[in-house]
């Protein structure tokens, strides 16, 4: 087992070394990076972030489809769809349980924030005793999913549940971190990255186990948590580049 200080080197080799502009080519992130205005940048990556399970081809071509029946323009398509529009939406498949009538929620919760805000990064905003994003996850909840009960709830997981939120802590590292690699947007300056954490999924808590990061054999939110008490002591500015580190080790199975 490698000690602190080369379990440290060998993470900021990997990250420096998956960081960079090709990583998009075969990953969701790849859906905002289409868009310039910051309002589609945010509505196409949260939908991708939120279809983010599975076989990543079958993802983006999701995704793709949900961005053509939004006339590739999400702002303006949810700052003026019809009820035909939600309507002819509704019957739609989409990704897996992620159906027609869940994009159509979806659309309406949009129109309904961005109305009132320019940004979704308003709804984010971590208070001064926080350390990470665990209740500011569940006030975004409370903000966008601001109606009675509703099949598309389950699709913004919830850490309060002990949910690891791994899709919900994705699309915060694709808004929040911002390093010029050509990855990463940046584009919510008022969040320092500090607080992130890194996306917990079978392949980044399985490459973590291997390399004694974490001991908790679930993937939930008290081990995105053990992670972060260890990943932070190696960077505690920029916790989550090492993400790429970690999802780097899981594609090339540079461990087994």
């Amino acid at each position: 087992m490698l000690n602190f200080e080369e379990l440290k080197d060998f993470l900021n080799e990997k990250a420096d070394l998956y960081n960079n502009s090709e990583f998009i080519q075969d990953d969701p992130i790849q859906i905002p990076h289409r868009f310039s205005l910051k309002q589609d940048v945010e509505i196409a990556g949260f939908l991708a972030a939120t279809i983010s399970w599975g076989n990543r081809k079958a993802i983006i071509k999701s995704a793709d489809k949900m961005l053509d029946i939004m006339g590739n323009s999400p702002y303006d398509f949810v700052m003026n769809f019809s009820e035909n529009d939600l309507k002819f939406i509704e019957g739609k498949s989409i990704h897996r349980t992620f159906n027609g009538e869940d994009f159509a929620y979806f659309i309406r919760q949009f129109g309904r924030i961005y109305k009132e805000k320019e940004s979704l990064e308003d709804l984010f905003k971590i208070k001064d005793s926080e350390t990470n994003f665990y209740h500011a996850i569940e006030r975004f909840r409370f903000d966008f999913l601001m109606t009675e009960k509703h099949r598309s709830h389950k699709h913004v997981s919830s850490p309060y549940k002990n949910s690891s939120s791994k899709r919900m802590i994705m699309f915060l590292r694709w808004m929040v971190r911002n390093d010029n690699r050509g990855v990463d947007f940046g584009i919510w300056n008022s969040i320092d990255p500090k607080y992130l954490s890194i996306p917990l999924d079978v392949h980044t808590g399985n490459i973590s186990r291997k390399l004694g990061l974490i001991s908790r054999t679930q993937n939930d939110w008290k081990t995105v948590l053990e992670l972060d008490e260890i990943i932070r002591k190696f960077d505690e500015k920029d916790p989550a580049k090492y993400d790429f580190a970690l999802f780097g080790l899981g594609v090339t199975k540079e461990l087994l």
